[in-house]
């Protein structure tokens, strides 16, 4: 895609979306327009230097697409109220599912690519697995509010005849990695076990509540922010390449692509690792990042989460493997070992 392209990243403001547009503007892409709630002070840092267009605030925007009418080539819908303790349905609702089936609409009549963002969260236990098969989404039961409205628009959009001419959902597993420092409660354990060994020098994790798994060996698929961005990006790379390669490379048929014995189809993706790996390591490669031996005290998990808490999440990740995504992901040492150095412990920002 030409640099000179416009770009729409919703969530702009956020952890994810913040990245994603340091990421373009690395790329050369500053023709963004960025879509969030620009009211919080915090989340104002995270597009500190960015570059990009306009900001438009959320509940305005398509009153102010359809007034601008702006030549957009490309949407990245990474804005939701990701707060899994929110039992507030009627949030969820607004924001998860009705402002989604209007960014879905939208790109649907201006014939616009859309990646957005699903959630891990949608597939409750996981007593179906972690398999991105669309046949499984209606059987899903999700834990929480915010599970069940990220699973209540895939379940929609999946029933709609009309879609964008290429569109991809993905399953963002456990998301950690800078500029996230605006999510409190919600932010990574990473991020609250660096804040809580640089005050007390030990971090409190939860004990486990469930037969079967030890105090700590709750196992999550962590995903480096780093990954996540590639990945979307890479989704708007190929979807676009048919204006760089010739035809005997690509061939597009509705909404597939066929490139190099891969096929990239408009569908849900699980992004994670495909490994997952325990709280314990998660905690232990925070300590090694300051270079200190670790410390962990165990308790109680708060009862208000004890039954919507996933004990086991781990992305099955063939299908973008096959789609002819083939780089290599960041170990959770590795990544947990970025973070930490180089934004944590110097209150930076990417």
């Amino acid at each position: 895609m030409d640099t000179h392209s416009t770009i729409v990243v919703t969530g702009a403001a956020g952890f994810i979306g913040s990245c994603m547009v340091s990421y373009l503007n690395q790329q050369g892409f500053e023709n963004l327009i960025l879509v969030d709630e620009f009211n919080d002070e915090e989340k104002e840092l995270n597009l500190l230097h960015k570059k990009y267009l306009v900001r438009v605030e959320r509940e305005e925007f398509f009153d102010w697409v359809q007034r601008e009418k702006p030549a957009v080539s490309f949407v990245f819908h990474l804005g939701a109220r990701t707060d899994t303790t929110e039992f507030d349905y009627s949030v969820h609702q607004h924001l998860n599912v009705e402002y989604s089936q209007k960014i879905w609409n939208y790109c649907t009549i201006n014939n616009i690519p859309l990646v957005y963002a699903s959630s891990a969260a949608t597939y409750g236990e996981g007593e179906l697995g972690y398999h991105d098969d669309h046949e499984i989404i209606e059987q899903l039961h999700p834990l929480n509010p915010y599970g069940i409205s990220k699973n209540e628009f895939d379940k929609w959009m999946l029933h709609q005849e009309d879609h964008p001419p290429f569109w991809a959902g993905l399953k963002f597993f456990n998301v950690y990695g800078p500029n996230e420092y605006h999510k409190a409660r919600m932010a990574s354990v990473i991020f609250h076990s660096f804040n809580q060994i640089k005050e007390n020098g030990k971090v409190k994790l939860f004990r486990s509540h469930k037969e079967g798994y030890e105090d700590g060996e709750q196992l999550r698929d962590f995903v480096y922010v780093k990954d996540v961005i590639e990945v979307c990006y890479w989704l708007m790379q190929n979807v676009n390449r048919q204006a760089s390669v010739g035809s005997e490379e690509l061939t597009v048929t509705g909404s597939l692509i066929t490139t190099h014995n891969s096929q990239l189809t408009s569908a849900i993706y699980n992004l994670g690792t495909g490994k997952a790996r325990s709280f314990n390591d998660l905690v232990k490669s925070t300590f090694a990042g300051l270079d200190l031996q670790p410390q962990i005290e165990f308790i109680d998990m708060p009862e208000d989460i004890r039954d919507k808490y996933q004990y086991f999440t781990e992305a099955s990740m063939d299908k973008l493997k096959a789609a002819g995504y083939n780089k290599e992901f960041y170990s959770l040492e590795k990544g947990v070992d970025d973070y930490v150095r180089n934004y944590l412990s110097q209150n930076a920002f990417y």
